[in-house]
């Protein structure tokens, strides 16, 4: 449930995803990610090839990442390591994907084979289940969502209270989305279809379906016949009153892309027919 603070607007609501921000549990499942496959990796390796792997990433994360005098660079691995900890858990959100960028593209696999590519997997799964805007592909991060698509939720949670119950079903659906012990990917897709077949009931003015209002709504609000014919069918891929009775819901591994999509596709559709409305001069 929204705030009074976030449905007046003078505070942002939680975000689905972390873009611009980096929490405590994300910051520490990337870090132990390096540790498990990179820092204690050189634990196995005879004291020449762990000297010689440490001085090659340390030396580069020196001069060519923190950009400091060569004859300040620390030579104890142990000491490296203290700063390099210090750094990762003092920095801003965008210097740690930086960091891990470059550690990514400057490790030594030719000592330790493999190392990487394990990790890429590993960091994806902490992004994941910490619920990043990020993935890891190859050696860079890339977004996986935009300021745009947030910001069509935060839109869609300030809706006034005369559209209370549009309001309940995005942020329910947030909610089941955003769960980070257990979301619920179906229920999140149901409620975010729910919140736009809400608003349309609401401006029809009757119980109906999303198709029948939507025929409904077209009589008061001019709408695109390929815009409205495109959530007729996304309808058609999610829930009734009766239940689940489509191939969406059917499936039997929906993934947080899928909740995403159908989250921010209905937030944005919830935005454009309270706009729409205003436009028609419509008193929601």
């Amino acid at each position: 449930m929204t705030s009074f603070s976030e449905r007046q607007g003078i505070r942002q609501p939680k975000s689905v995803l972390q873009v611009g921000s980096m929490d405590a549990d994300l910051r520490t499942g990337l870090w132990n990610g390096l540790s498990i496959f990179y820092w204690n990796k050189w634990n196995g390796l005879s004291k020449i090839e762990h000297s010689q792997s440490c001085m090659k990433l340390c030396v580069a994360l020196w001069l060519d990442f923190f950009k400091s005098p060569i004859d300040d660079m620390p030579a104890p691995w142990e000491t490296m390591h203290h700063l390099i900890r210090k750094f990762f858990f003092s920095q801003d959100w965008n210097r740690i994907y930086d960091f891990i960028e470059f550690v990514v593209a400057n490790y030594p696999n030719n000592l330790m084979p493999g190392a990487t590519k394990d990790l890429v997997p590993y960091i994806n799964a902490i992004l994941e289940r910490e619920l990043s805007g990020y993935r890891l592909v190859g050696e860079h991060f890339t977004p996986i969502t935009s300021e745009q698509e947030t910001q069509a939720i935060a839109d869609a949670l300030n809706v006034p209270d005369t559209l209370k119950p549009v309001r309940e079903h995005i942020d329910a659906a947030l909610q089941k989305l955003s769960d980070r012990g257990k979301p619920d990917y179906r229920t999140s897709i149901k409620e975010s279809i729910s919140a736009v077949e809400a608003l349309c009931q609401l401006i029809a003015g009757k119980r109906a379906t999303l198709g029948d209002a939507l025929k409904t709504i077209e009589r008061k609000i001019p709408l695109h016949g390929a815009l409205k014919q495109a959530f007729s069918n996304l309808y058609g891929y999610t829930s009734n009153a009766e239940g689940i009775r489509h191939a969406l819901l059917d499936e039997p591994t929906l993934a947080f892309e899928d909740a995403k999509f159908m989250l921010v596709s209905c937030a944005a559709f919830v935005n454009y027919l309270v706009a729409k409305a205003a436009t028609a001069g419509l008193k929601l």
